[in-house]
């Protein structure tokens, strides 16, 4: 049995975690869920340490994915002594909005105004009450997928009419206040085991709600230039972010919030269990996060 083991499934987004792995000298097994498969009396864990790199966006890649089958595989892993990092109830919330903004409102922070179904003919009359535009978005999406805007309830019923409205893998659908960004930009707040890393300024405007960070997503052909910022976020949004993190039992991951414009209420809305940190972390941040990150994996292997 090796020290260490990364469950991951995009071919690209890992290259900087496993570099810093090799540089480190630490052995490590890459096991891509795409091909995997497990016997629940006879698959022991690959690993005494595992890291699971699992990303919601993967159904966009591959029809038959194994997000859902991760949340076994890591669990079957974690009853059988491993130390699973960010595992299965980690999963389970990561591939969920609705749950992410039950779990954020329930500590008490502010969240975007939200009504969550399960069919799409429900949406119209979920807007009762709530002021346009309005987003419509998928349950688990990933890299922006599976969001929409919409001016008026007259067009979100052309759209459901029309088969055009968003669709979830796992049929539940949110209509959702659109928060107009303070200064364009949200702020995402990386954290590691429930403590704040480092936080980033990424530009947010029109129709596209893709804001991944990371390199593939920023070298991605014909994707737009985002620009991303170092920023200090203060220390009510750290903690916040580190009372979201421990919440959700999320050992590396980050913490989404955008200012909202029209009265200065910071409004958490994103929780993401897939932390590939942002691109060019040195120009960006001044050092690279993927050492800190290698720093506590170490940790892990000692106690494991």
């Amino acid at each position: 049995m090796t020290d260490l083991a990364i469950l991951y499934e995009h071919p690209q987004w890992f290259a900087p975690l496993f570099s810093a792995l090799d540089q480190r000298g630490i052995a490590y097994e890459k096991i891509h869920l795409s091909d995997h498969r497990f016997d629940p009396l006879r698959s022991p864990p690959p690993a005494r340490v595992i890291l699971s790199r699992v990303a919601m966006s993967g159904f966009l890649r591959e029809s038959e994915h194994g997000i859902f089958y991760a949340e076994a595989l890591l669990d079957h892993w974690a009853r059988a002594g491993a130390r699973v990092v960010n595992g299965a109830e980690v999963l389970a919330i990561d591939t969920s909005k609705a749950r992410q903004l039950s779990l954020i409102a329930g500590l008490g922070l502010a969240i975007p105004e939200t009504r969550i179904v399960h069919r799409a003919a429900d949406l119209p009359a979920a807007t009762e009450g709530m002021g346009w535009p309005l987003l419509v978005k998928a349950n688990i999406g990933g890299s922006g997928a599976g969001i929409t805007r919409y001016a008026s309830r007259e067009e979100l019923e052309r759209s459901i009419a029309q088969g055009s409205v968003p669709r979830s893998i796992d049929q539940v659908l949110m209509v959702q206040d659109y928060v107009p960004p303070r200064g364009g930009t949200i702020i995402r707040m990386e954290t590691l085991a429930g403590r704040f890393l480092y936080a980033i300024t990424v530009e947010s405007g029109g129709d596209s709600f893709d804001l991944c960070p990371a390199d593939a997503c920023v070298a991605a052909p014909g994707r737009k230039v985002l620009a991303m910022a170092a920023v200090d976020p203060g220390p009510e949004l750290v903690a916040a972010a580190e009372r979201i993190a421990v919440a959700a039992k999320l050992d590396v991951g980050g913490v989404e919030v955008v200012i909202d414009d029209r009265d200065g209420v910071p409004r958490f809305y994103d929780i993401n269990g897939l932390s590939n940190f942002v691109a060019k972390p040195v120009e960006v941040l001044g050092w690279d996060p993927h050492d800190r990150l290698v720093d506590w994996l170490e940790t892990l292997i000692r106690e494991a």
